[in-house]
């Protein structure tokens, strides 16, 4: 069976105007069947396309409204006395959904925070002493507001490398705002979306995008963008391995979207800023001639 991502990248284009760019990172990391953090200020269309995306690749969809008063079980669910069954029954939470929208997830506490460390690493829940296993296939959005903004918990590095990509989407051009005012509600567009993909074209989609090759010459330079990070003074925190096999299979996504059977540099290149940016921990910037990740890339020869 021949899968094809182009209308989705087409219809979720449509919906999420002038960002090309992000919109791809955004399909390429769950292309890798990695999570995904959205940073940006209020209103600029994060929540909007977490939903589109749910639409457009025909999945369930729950949206969690992270607040300072979220407890662990209003996202993974809690048991219920029943007085028919004579005990108590576990009512699902809204982690049970194929893509899940975790909104403004660092406005909860870190305990809160910490309800989606098992489920995105492992596609599963313990809870009241039971593990269940959540629907395939299973993403996690999350949108972030600024960490300057009042009322915002910094997420802890071990959530923080459990996302494959964190974007931003940033200001439309003038253009692209004035298509917006002129265009339709979007509330009432995302209604009217149809689904471009079913899940299990999605499923031989991902396996297609891991079956791209990467050569040794390719696994070299990869190898040497996590070295310069770990062993440069300027980091305190380098990418973890976690963090490399996300680059890979982020790599191999991205080509196969360009309908390659093989993995350039540019591939790598084109995602790691994404991937890196938000684990690199900075101990000196200020001999820094660009962004952390656009240093590395800069430092690492190309083989």
């Amino acid at each position: 069976m021949t899968v094809t991502l182009q209308p989705v990248l087409a219809q979720l284009n449509s919906v999420i105007l002038g960002k090309e760019p992000s919109v791809r990172l955004a399909v390429t990391c769950l292309l890798a069947q990695g999570h995904l953090l959205i940073e940006d200020l209020p209103g600029v269309g994060k929540t909007t396309l977490s939903h589109a995306i749910a639409q457009t690749l025909g999945l369930s969809y729950q949206r969690i409204q992270f607040t300072s008063d979220l407890l662990p079980a209003d996202i993974l669910g809690v048991a219920v006395f029943d007085r028919q069954q004579g005990g108590f029954q576990f009512q699902p939470g809204p982690i049970f959904a194929q893509l899940i929208l975790a909104d403004e997830i660092n406005r909860a506490t870190p305990k809160a925070q910490s309800a989606l460390l098992e489920a995105m690493e492992e596609r599963q829940v313990t809870t009241e002493g039971k593990t269940r296993p959540l629907p395939e296939p299973f993403f996690v959005i999350a949108t972030q507001n600024p960490s300057h903004q009042i009322g915002t918990y910094p997420l802890p590095e071990s959530q923080l490398d459990r996302f494959l990509m964190r974007i931003s989407l940033g200001f439309p051009s003038p253009e692209a705002e004035r298509e917006l005012l002129r265009g339709m509600d979007r509330r009432v567009m995302l209604q009217q979306l149809p689904a471009q993909l079913s899940a299990d074209e999605l499923k031989t989609a991902q396996q297609a995008a891991r079956a791209v090759h990467v050569s040794n010459a390719l696994l070299d330079y990869l190898q040497a963008l996590l070295r310069q990070s770990r062993q440069s003074e300027f980091f305190s925190l380098g990418l973890s391995p976690r963090a490399g096999l996300g680059l890979l299979h982020a790599a191999q996504a991205w080509a196969w979207l360009d309908g390659r059977d093989h993995v350039l540099p540019e591939d790598v290149q084109s995602v790691f800023p994404a991937i890196a940016g938000h684990r690199l921990m900075v101990a000196d910037a200020g001999k820094m001639s660009a962004q952390p990740a656009g240093w590395i890339l800069e430092q690492t020869p190309i083989p």
